[in-house]
Order: structure tokens, then C-alpha cells, then sequence
């Protein structure tokens, strides 16, 4: 086991997966899979011993004042509809599933690896309904779904053990933001309420430090070499058949970064408002890491170019501002938004753990 420039790139050591399987009732066709089972090590709790949230509440978001305005919270929205998952919630759950817009979807959210990702939960003929296994594979979490016990790889979305092996779930563009700008952008929207049904320490965050730690606390067997931290952020977009990757840090100090995708013209927005779930104990009291939104560079057809000036975002064509929601917040375009872009923000280690050939945008090969 060793580790270079504060990055994992060896085997760490964890209990294999058959055994796993022993603790609850499984009907997986183990037969049928895309990885090794070895591969599979034991995340504590038992199969649901994470209790999933099956029947969501919601609650305006003028009505909430238990999240404070620096906590993340996962969105999602479509026409004029808007909901918020805060990851104060998520933290003992991991995954929703829930219906909006008429489509039924899967929100998840993996503390270990800071992956934060939304679903479809369709696939063919059916509709899923997901449940945590209680197993890992290089930290991130392992799904299950409850009408076959197949198992899926949480990061990316892939079937891997089960009759689903080789398929893959369709990710949904979502972004994660301060509830802070969540409430002033979207104060007609609603968030997941603390009303789970589960009695949980709703705000507690059991991984104290984990952010600003310097390497995984859970197994990991290999992740690509890199000069960045294990727990540096990544914000990734799929690029053609691969994947481009931007340290947070990067973005941090642009503000605003354009940029093309399959010919496509993209813009990131960066704030640096929202703090970290894994830092401090009280998530309310955790250090700031920022967040950023990712969208197509039109409105209506109109191409527009964006530039920060004097502290805003604004774009160059009408001088419209815009916050990293993809909300115009003033000028001619105010209440205008940018359509979001689907792509994730994920620890250094884990996303390079399964992707080791994603490009990093700066660093020298």
C-alpha cells in the first residue's frame, strides 16, 4: 500500500463480496456480471441496513428553516417544476426513489465518493425501484434493484452483477447548489422534507473531516496517478466516446469557463457559495467547496457568450446576469434559464478509479 502526491494508486485491503451475499435474502444471478465478485467488499451495513426513501414528502421552500443557507442539495427541474434533496438527508439514505414531471427517477448520492447523481429509473418495459446493497466497489456505492437483486455501480450508472449486467441507467441533468441559491432562485419550489418516516440525526455528518482528508477510508483497488488530492473535485462531462474533467480549483478562479461539447457550446459557471456534507460534524458548520452549474450556451435559439464583471456573471449579448443555478437574475433576460447540462462533481479517486482515461483539462500528461 503506498501512496504518491497524496494519491491512492494501490491495492487497499477489504473483505470480498460472496460473503455479503450471505446477509439477507438474494436472488442475484451471480453468473451474469461485467466484474470480478472479489471485486466487492463489505460497506458495514447489511443489505437496506440504509434504509432507501420510497414514498417522498415534499415541502415549500419558503416553509423550510432547518437547512441552513450554505448546505447542498441536489435539483432537478423541468418546465416550471423544482425540487430540492438536500444532502443532509441523503447522507442516511442515499437514495430516493421518486416520480416528477411524470418520470419516474432515482436520486442518489454517495458520501464516499461525492457523487450526486439523478436516474431514470426506466428501463425497457419496466420501471425500478432501487435499494442499497451494503457493498462497495472502489468506495462508491453499490445498488441494487428490488425486482431482480442486480446490482449497480452508483458512479456510472452501470449494471454489473444480475440479469441487468452490461446495461446501463440513463443519467438525468441535475445540479447540486447551496440551498441558499436554491431558495432565491426557485422560491416557488419544494424540498424533500425531514418527515422520512426514518429517525435519523437529520444534519449530522458521521464522516467528520473526510473532505480535507488525504486519502480513502474504504477500499479502493487502483485509481490513475495524478498530482491532485484524492478528495479534489472534479466536475466531468462526457466528451464524444470519453470524458473531459476540470478541477474544481480551476473553475474556482475563472468564474465562467466556455467551452465546446461535441461541437456544442457549453458554459460552467462557478460560485463559491456551498459548503462541504463530509467536513465538519454539523454540516451547517462545514468549510465552503463551492459549486458550479454546467449549461448549453443559448436561449431561444440565441447563442450567448458570458464574461465575469465586477463579481457577476453576465452574458455579453444583452448584459443579462446569471447565477449558477442557469437563472438570470437581472437585466432583459431576468427570469430566463439556461438548459442544464448532465454531469457529475466527484472526488478525484473515484471518478479516476473508473475512468482513469478521462482527460484532465491542465494537467500535463
Amino acid at each position: 500500500m503506498k501512496l504518491i502526491s497524496g494519491v491512492l494508486i494501490a491495492i487497499l485491503c477489504g473483505a470480498p463480496a460472496p460473503a455479503q451475499f450471505t446477509e439477507g435474502s438474494w436472488k442475484t444471478d451471480r453468473g451474469k456480471r461485467t466484474i470480478e465478485l472479489s471485486e466487492l467488499v463489505k460497506g458495514g451495513p447489511p443489505k437496506d441496513g440504509i434504509r432507501s426513501i420510497d414514498q417522498p414528502r415534499f415541502v415549500p421552500a419558503g416553509s423550510v428553516d432547518w437547512l441552513s443557507p450554505s448546505e447542498l442539495v441536489i435539483t432537478v427541474r423541468a418546465a416550471e417544476e423544482v425540487r430540492a434533496y438536500p444532502l443532509r438527508i441523503l447522507m442516511w439514505h442515499e437514495l430516493v426513489n421518486d416520480r416528477f414531471a411524470g418520470l419516474p427517477i432515482l436520486v442518489s448520492y454517495c458520501p464516499l465518493c461525492n457523487s450526486a447523481i439523478v436516474f431514470d429509473r426506466r428501463l425497457g418495459e419496466s420501471v425500478l425501484e432501487f435499494g442499497v446493497s451494503g457493498m462497495l466497489r472502489n468506495s462508491d456505492m453499490v445498488m441494487y434493484d428490488r425486482e431482480s437483486d442486480s446490482l449497480w455501480q452508483q458512479i456510472t450508472g452501470d449494471g454489473i452483477v444480475g440479469i441487468h449486467a452490461g446495461r446501463q441507467l440513463t443519467q438525468i441533468p441535475s445540479q447540486t447548489i447551496s440551498f441558499g441559491e436554491f431558495a432565491r432562485n426557485y422560491p416557488e419550489g419544494s424540498v424533500l422534507s425531514r418527515e422520512t418516516g426514518f429517525n435519523h440525526d437529520y444534519g449530522r455528518n458521521p464522516y467528520r473531516g473526510y473532505e480535507f482528508s488525504d486519502r480513502p477510508i474504504m477500499p479502493v483497488r487502483q485509481t490513475r496517478r495524478t498530482a491532485l488530492r484524492p478528495m479534489e473535485r472534479l466536475v466531468v462531462l462526457r466528451d464524444g466516446k470519453g470524458y473531459r474533467a476540470w478541477p474544481m480549483k480551476m473553475l474556482a478562479a475563472a468564474r465562467v469557463l466556455e467551452t465546446e461539447r461535441n461541437g456544442e457550446k457549453i458554459v460552467i459557471f462557478h460560485s463559491s457559495d456551498g459548503a462541504s456534507p463530509v467536513d465538519n460534524t454539523d454540516m451547517s458548520k462545514s468549510r465552503g467547496v463551492g459549486t458550479v452549474g454546467v449549461f448549453r450556451a443559448e436561449v431561444d435559439g440565441v447563442r450567448l457568450r458570458f464574461q465575469e464583471k465586477k463579481g457577476a456573471i453576465e452574458d455579453r449579448e444583452s448584459g443579462s446576469v446569471w447565477a449558477v443555478s442557469g437563472r438570470s437574475s437581472g437585466g432583459p433576460r431576468k427570469g430566463q434559464m439556461l438548459q442544464p447540462v448532465e454531469h457529475g462533481v466527484y472526488f478525484a479517486f473515484a471518478w479516476l478509479a473508473f475512468e482513469p482515461d478521462t482527460r484532465i483539462v491542465g494537467e500535463i500528461p
